[in-house]
């Protein structure tokens, strides 16, 4: 039975690698222009991590197979070194994979965390609240009116918390339940929730951040295809979490620029 057990392994391990190989289930198209260094990443992650885990269920098959059962009277081998040996291989191992990695994924990373957004970038502020993304553009000013919390109100159907009355920056802002940016221009994101958390995830764009209470984050990245794609929410924020989701198209600029001034008649 050992020896089945040990067959068993390496063919489960091979064949929960063969999808992976495959890239059968991997991401859809990137539509971004800093997608390139995260696909390369991950395909560098998968590769590393695979190739561990295949060796790891080898030599635990090899193990089973040989040393399963002892033969009588055969004296029992202990390996170099002792427990504390494999921990502290293990250790170095891990870790210097853990690193390298980390040294090849720092550009990728900074690219979009750690790079500020161009002076020209387009801002765009993005809320999230159960069960819901909404969006607001500033008006021909080009600046946001405040926030009034005490003044959200989901039923006058004012997200922000606008004071159109008393901000001027505020009347002419664009309140929108889906989201449009032109191609090839960089977009600012900043980013609030209204409650708990939530995140901002479109698989197309290489983008994935979570939204954290009572911090305002950033983000910027540009779209270089045209498309209509999917933002959800991957954080578990309630009943209604299967269902949080809006949309993000990404247009021509003259297509944007009609698209907003429609948005803005609405208002």
């Amino acid at each position: 039975m050992a020896k089945i057990f040990a067959v068993t392994i390496i063919v489960i391990a091979i064949l929960s690698a063969i999808p992976i190989v495959r890239h059968t289930w991997w991401l859809p198209p990137d539509v971004s222009t800093h997608g390139q260094p995260i696909d390369e990443q991950m395909s560098e992650t998968m590769a590393e991590a695979g190739l561990s885990f295949l060796a790891a269920q080898i030599l635990l098959a090899i193990f089973i197979w040989k040393y399963s059962k002892p033969r009588p009277g055969e004296k029992i081998k202990n390996f170099p070194g002792g427990a504390m040996g494999l921990v502290i291989a293990a250790f170095l191992l891990v870790g210097t994979e853990v690193l390298a990695l980390g040294a090849f994924g720092a550009k990728a990373w900074a690219s979009i965390y750690l790079t500020p957004p161009s002076p020209d970038a387009m801002p765009i502020q993005v809320q999230a609240g159960q069960f819901a993304f909404y969006f607001r553009y500033p008006g021909p000013d080009g600046k946001f009116g405040p926030l009034h919390p005490d003044l959200i109100s989901e039923a006058n159907e004012n997200f922000f918390g606008l004071d159109t009355t008393h901000d001027a920056a505020s009347k002419d802002d664009i309140v929108t339940a889906e989201m449009a940016i032109p191609v090839n221009r960089e977009i600012h994101l900043l980013m609030h929730s209204k409650d708990l958390g939530h995140s901002f995830y479109v698989p197309e764009l290489r983008v994935h951040q979570d939204f954290v209470p009572g911090l305002d984050l950033s983000i910027h990245f540009t779209a270089n295809k045209i498309g209509k794609y999917e933002i959800v929410c991957t954080q578990l924020c309630g009943l209604g979490h299967y269902n949080m989701k809006a949309y993000l198209e990404v247009m021509s600029q003259e297509d944007f620029d009609s698209w907003l001034k429609r948005q803005a008649a609405l208002q």
